[in-house]
């Protein structure tokens, strides 16, 4: 029998960060929603995933209030094709009937954590700027499209993997940076005011949309910087998106802690309480992921539990060799289960494995610091209505 979450998660727990070892088993998000359905019960009152904040609003619009429909927010509210994802579909289905005859103040809310990039493009931060702006009402004397330029100046793949090419080193950049600046300082003077004649819901989406506008500068910026080797370049930039996901998962608690505890999804990478490595042929790149941060921040109000795959027919992985952390994990007879992260010192990383995407294997280092792993024996053997 499966042991509950709250076996290995203290009362102090704010937010529990669920991760997965990789986006191609879809068998993890299964059982996160069987998880999140449990922790409901127990006074959880949202879920975080690892999809844009700013697109997320039309998840949370839809779950909480039934704006759109289904089939559109599974298209406009999820960025990194996750709206394609049959268990995020069953997700945000679930989180809407659940809501449906509650009163608002007891509704579950969706959010994103993200920021709006993608592998090898991040687009302008013009929009988010002219958003902040409109909320404001202001006239800010200059032209921010026109400072901006082109949106595909910013979008387009050169700007992110080619410093030469990268306007976030440009003067245009800069001076953009500065307006944002004083939006961010106007937003925090008029608080009062604005929520009084809009919503304090209406002011933390104006923050939100701001932040992800001045956090594309920011990753742009680091775009630009030359003379990087590939790895400490690619490092930088999977830095500032960490850094970033975690000013977005304290902000987002900020919103719900009067409310209840938060379950943040996503993969490993990003929700570690000790550094991200990731190596592949000449690459071999080290950061500070978004768990390291928000653990060091928030202590234990935050908790990580590791996910873990046995075999999958999804990634074509077979069963782990003998000595390995995930063999030792194998033997329950179970197709998932929450386990401690306590296992042998003698075990060993499961080798053999860089042809699946984006599939990372536990190692000592993703373990320490970990609550507890989720490990599924097998992905084909978790039903699609867990």
């Amino acid at each position: 029998m499966n042991q509950d979450m709250h076996d290995f998660v203290t009362p102090a727990c704010e937010l529990l960060g669920l991760g997965e070892p990789t986006h191609q088993e879809p068998a993890f998000g299964r059982v996160r929603n069987e998880l999140f359905a449990r922790l409901v019960d127990r006074g959880f009152r949202s879920v975080a995933l690892e999809t844009d904040r700013v697109a997320a609003f039309a998840v949370d619009a839809y779950v909480r209030e039934g704006v759109g429909t289904l089939d559109s927010v599974m298209s406009e509210g999820f960025t990194h094709d996750f709206g394609a994802l049959e268990p995020n579909r069953r997700l945000v289905a679930w989180i809407r009937e659940f809501n449906r005859e509650r009163p608002p103040g007891e509704r579950l809310t969706f959010h994103g954590f993200d920021i709006p990039t993608e592998n090898t493009s991040a687009p302008s931060p013009r929009p988010y700027l002219q958003q902040a702006r409109d909320y404001l009402g202001l006239d800010l004397g200059v032209d921010l499209a026109a400072l901006a330029g082109e949106d595909e100046r910013w979008s387009r793949t050169e700007a992110v993997t080619d410093p030469a090419q990268s306007p976030g080193g440009s003067a245009e950049a800069a001076r953009l940076r500065c307006v944002a600046d004083d939006l961010l300082l106007r937003l925090q003077m008029r608080a009062p005011e604005l929520i009084a004649s809009t919503s304090s819901a209406e002011w933390f989406e104006a923050r939100a949309r701001l932040a992800a506008g001045i956090g594309l500068l920011r990753y742009h910026a680091q775009s630009a910087v030359p003379g990087l080797a590939p790895s400490a370049r690619l490092g930088a930039l999977l830095g500032v998106r960490d850094a970033l996901m975690a000013q977005n998962l304290l902000d987002i608690r900020e919103i719900e802690a009067r409310r209840g505890p938060t379950l943040v999804f996503s993969h490993n990478l990003h929700l570690r309480r000790t550094p991200s490595t990731w190596a592949l042929g000449e690459l071999d790149c080290r950061w500070t992921g978004a768990g390291r941060i928000v653990g060091s921040l928030l202590g234990e109000r935050y908790a990580f539990v590791a996910g873990s795959l046995g075999r999958s027919e999804a990634l074509g992985l077979a069963d782990p060799a003998p000595g390995t952390y995930e063999a030792h994990l194998q033997g329950s007879g179970a197709a998932w289960e929450l386990t401690s992260p306590a296992l042998p010192e003698r075990s060993r990383t499961r080798t053999g494995t860089e042809s699946r995407q984006g599939y990372f294997p536990l190692d000592r280092e993703v373990l320490d610091g970990a609550a507890a792993v989720l490990h599924i024996a097998d992905g084909a053997a978790v039903p699609a209505a867990s």
